[in-house]
C-alpha cells in the first residue's frame, strides 16, 4: 500500500511539473507604444481556449462585415464589435477607405494611426490618433505577424480594419492589459507609405 501512495505521489508531481507555463513573464511587454514587440509565441503555434472565443456558443463565426467601424480617416475610429458570433480564428482585413498613393509590401517603411479594441472585453485599450503614427518596417518581425501579414497591400491613405486571431497578436501570454489568448481588432490608417 505504501508503495501505491508513492506511485501517485510521483505521478502527480510529474503532471503538475508537465503543466507549468514556459518561463515568460508577460509583464516585460512594455504596454502601450503600438503593437511593436514579438509575438510571446511564434505564429502558427496552437491556442488554447481563448478568452475572446466563445467554444460553447452556437453562434457563427464573425466575419469583417460583422464589425462596425464609424469615423474618417485622420479621426480616431469607433469600433463596435457584435455579440451575435464568436471572435475568428483566421486574419481578417478589410479596406474602409481604399488608399490612393505608395502600396506597402514587404520591406516599406510606414507611418501608421491606429486604434486597438480587444474582442473579449470590448475595450479601447490604445491609440495614436492624439500623438505621433507609429512607425514600423512592414516584414521586418518587430510588430505582431498580424500587422506584418494584415499591412500587406494597404495604400497610404487608406484605412482597414484588421482582425487579429490570437496566434497572430500576443498569444497565449498576453500584454499587459491585454489578456492571454485576445482577439484584437485594429483599425489603422496608412499615413504615409516609403519603400
Amino acid at each position: 500500500m505504501r508503495t501505491a501512495g508513492k506511485i501517485v505521489l510521483a505521478a502527480a508531481a510529474a503532471l503538475a511539473v508537465g503543466a507549468c507555463a514556459p518561463d515568460q513573464d508577460p509583464s516585460s511587454f512594455p504596454p502601450g507604444g503600438g503593437p511593436t514587440y514579438p509575438a510571446p509565441e511564434p505564429a502558427g503555434a496552437s491556442v488554447s481556449a481563448s478568452a475572446g472565443h466563445d467554444s460553447g456558443s452556437a453562434a457563427h463565426e464573425c466575419t469583417a462585415d460583422d464589425i462596425t467601424v464609424t469615423g474618417d480617416f485622420g479621426t480616431k475610429p469607433a469600433i463596435t464589435i457584435p455579440s451575435g458570433c464568436t471572435a475568428p480564428t483566421k486574419l481578417l482585413t478589410k479596406d474602409l477607405k481604399p488608399g490612393t498613393g505608395a502600396t506597402a509590401e514587404a520591406g516599406s517603411t510606414l507611418q501608421m494611426d491606429y486604434d486597438l479594441v480587444t474582442w473579449s472585453d470590448k475595450v479601447d485599450q490604445q491609440n495614436s490618433f492624439s500623438g505621433q503614427p507609429f512607425a514600423l518596417q512592414l516584414g521586418a518581425g518587430t510588430a505582431i505577424p498580424g500587422w506584418d501579414q494584415g499591412l500587406e497591400g494597404i495604400k497610404q491613405g487608406g484605412r482597414r480594419l484588421l482582425v487579429i486571431p490570437p496566434d497572430l497578436g500576443y498569444g497565449a501570454s498576453g500584454n499587459g492589459p491585454i489578456k492571454p489568448n485576445e482577439t484584437l481588432v485594429f483599425v489603422v490608417d496608412a499615413v504615409q507609405v516609403a519603400g
